[in-house]
């Protein structure tokens, strides 16, 4: 089988994972009594950024036995999980509500858990940014750095769960809006129907993001493409993908709630976690298509916060962060 050919096929798997899994956790929402915003910012956030955490992961620790790439594709694709998540992956969600509601129609999340989750993300994005000017022999700080990263996203758990009351008596509570497949099979609907079917659809999108990931190191080496612009952007849209198509399906149900706090969610997990991993593991240096996808992220998060706390975002807000998306492939491709 070809490459491209196992790319398709990989992207039918993630497609029909995506659909699995949102739909269990449509329903574990509902039955926990929890917000769209817990069950998009915490419980789908986490659950789909399984695939480009174990990149970086398995990079820095299993990867190669050239350090220095390994190195690369860990960085790269820590700091290109972000970068996807606020340009490309928002603007598709503009671009999947388009027809429905043109470009000036409004998107309308829950704004005090956007706002709470943008502002989480520009914090800790823009320390790990200044982490990169922190020289490797001086461990004790990067440590430092480090801690205050992952003690901030427990920070961010707890607030977004002390939330989670009050937003539900306000009507924001999680909603299935369909039957569950494996109870349209003969299965009671309880929670271990619901864990199961979450269990298959994680299972699904891991391996297929997996299978992507291969046949897009494939298809880089046919086009000679260095090892840290891979991982900066070829790597992300196959990791992302399943963020990617989760939101596309909840906005396109109007569940805009949901579909803001899967992609949000994830930047705030990927903004903490990870780049905790990268400054105490990597050296971390301030390269330029690193430093400039740094600027884009934090430029692209800045705009949504700022539309957001207008209380005015709509269609074409998002469509800018696209454009974000392509100056940055400008650049470095220059």
């Amino acid at each position: 089988m070809s490459t491209f050919a196992i790319l398709f096929l990989m992207l039918i798997v993630i497609l029909i994972a995506a659909e699995v899994f949102t739909n269990a956790l449509e329903h574990l929402g509902e039955k926990l009594k929890i917000s769209e915003g817990v069950t998009g910012s915490l419980f789908a956030a986490i659950g789909t950024a399984l695939p480009e955490t174990m990149v970086p992961l398995l990079a820095l620790m299993a990867g190669t036995s050239n350090t220095a790439l390994n190195e690369e594709i860990g960085v790269g694709a820590i700091l290109g999980a972000p970068l996807m998540l606020s340009t490309l992956s928002t603007c598709l969600m503009a671009l999947a509500v388009l027809n429905s509601r043109g470009w000036h129609g409004h998107i309308t999340p829950e704004r005090t858990g956007l706002i709470r989750d943008l502002n989480f993300f520009l914090a800790a994005f823009a320390f790990s940014a200044i982490a990169l000017f922190v020289p490797h022999q001086q461990a004790t700080i990067r440590a430092a750095i480090g801690f205050v990263l992952v003690l901030t996203y427990f920070i961010y758990i707890m607030l977004t769960l002390r939330a989670s009351v009050h937003l539900v008596k306000e009507g924001h509570g999680t909603e299935a809006g369909e039957k569950m497949f494996l109870c349209r099979m003969g299965l009671p609907e309880n929670m271990a129907a619901i864990l199961t079917q979450l269990a298959l659809g994680l299972a699904l999108l891991v391996a297929g993001a997996k299978g992507f990931i291969h046949g897009v190191e494939s298809a880089s080496e046919l086009l000679g493409i260095s090892p840290l612009l891979l991982s900066l952007l070829i790597i992300p849209i196959a990791t992302e993908l399943p963020e990617k198509v989760n939101s596309i399906l909840w906005i396109r149900r109007r569940k805009d709630t949901l579909a803001f706090g899967n992609i949000t969610g994830a930047m705030v997990f990927q903004g903490t976690l990870l780049p905790a991993i990268g400054i105490m593991l990597t050296p971390w240096e301030p390269r330029q298509e690193v430093l400039f996808g740094i600027v884009i992220t934090l430029l692209a998060a800045l705009w949504l916060r700022i539309m957001a706390h207008r209380g005015q975002l709509k269609v074409w807000h998002l469509a800018i962060n696209g454009a974000m998306y392509v100056t940055y492939l400008a650049v470095v491709l220059s």
